[in-house]
């Protein structure tokens, strides 16, 4: 059956667009949960407890920057004192079967933002609509990139804060493993859909919801909250903290520039109307 144009769909024919929308997404991420399920060894071992481990390609990069400053061994890792047990029956299963979702979810992205694309496209212009593929690359992308930043900066800086705070000489951290992997989930996908600010910011300042002028109003904010943040989760030293901030702030300075090319295209287009 041939697709309505936009201006002929009834709220309930956007509302079964909508519906395969989300079967399309589901049926790709469990597409990419069923591969990622079968390479559970890999997923577990070498990616999710590779942050646990003191010879993580992260500690040994703070530990040569520390050495390069002149701060002697102060940011290297010697030890990470937790073990991860399972404390219910069904603990590992549910940890393989969730995992496998979220691996799915990763793997599945640019699948996903293609489906997006197809359901917002017949409301866009006809000039916008040829930006289909730039939109799945450049959204990928980010989003990639968000999860790498925060696998490979914010995890381990959370898991060896966390691991080494102590109230006690008498307590042990014996991490449950689904509280672990809770940890490694939100700090990588969470980053992920944080470097989609780029595309967010484009999307809101079209439509209106935010201009180049409150994105710059509220910097100093948003520059207060990042380094809050990580001082939480960094070891306290400036060094480090300015690593995880840096990359942050560069991102919300491209969005604001996006916003400023969106704005300037929306007043000529009504300059020529």
């Amino acid at each position: 059956m041939a697709k309505k144009p936009v201006n002929e769909m009834s709220f309930l024919d956007h509302l079964e667009e909508l519906r395969w929308l989300l079967i399309r997404a589901t049926v790709a991420i469990l597409i990419g949960a069923t591969v990622a399920f079968f390479f559970s060894d890999f997923i577990f071992d070498q990616i999710l407890f590779g942050p646990k481990n003191t010879d993580f390609i992260t500690y040994q990069i703070f530990c040569d920057l520390s050495q390069q400053f002149g701060l002697d061994k102060s940011l290297c890792v010697t030890e990470i004192p937790m073990r991860i047990q399972s404390r219910e029956m069904g603990g590992q299963f549910s940890a393989h079967m969730w995992t496998s979702i979220t691996a799915g979810f990763i793997i599945a992205f640019p699948v996903v933002l293609y489906f997006f694309w197809n359901f917002i496209s017949p409301a866009l212009y006809k000039n916008e609509k040829k930006y289909a593929r730039a939109f799945v690359i450049v959204a990928s992308l980010l989003f990639f990139l968000g999860v790498l930043f925060g696998y490979y900066l914010i995890a381990p800086l959370s898991v060896n804060f966390l691991a080494n705070y102590n109230v006690s000489k008498e307590i042990f951290n014996d991490i449950d493993l689904a509280s672990y992997i809770s940890l490694l989930r939100s700090s990588t996908v969470a980053c992920g859909i944080f470097f989609e600010l780029p595309v967010i910011i484009y999307f809101l300042t079209k439509v209106g919801l935010v201009t180049p002028t409150y994105l710059r109003k509220y910097r100093k904010y948003v520059l207060i909250i990042v380094l809050i943040l990580a001082a939480i989760i960094t070891p306290p030293d400036i060094l480090s903290q300015i690593i995880v901030a840096i990359p942050i702030m560069i991102l919300y300075e491209i969005s604001i520039l996006i916003s400023v090319v969106v704005l300037k295209n929306k007043e000529k287009e009504l300059i020529n109307t």
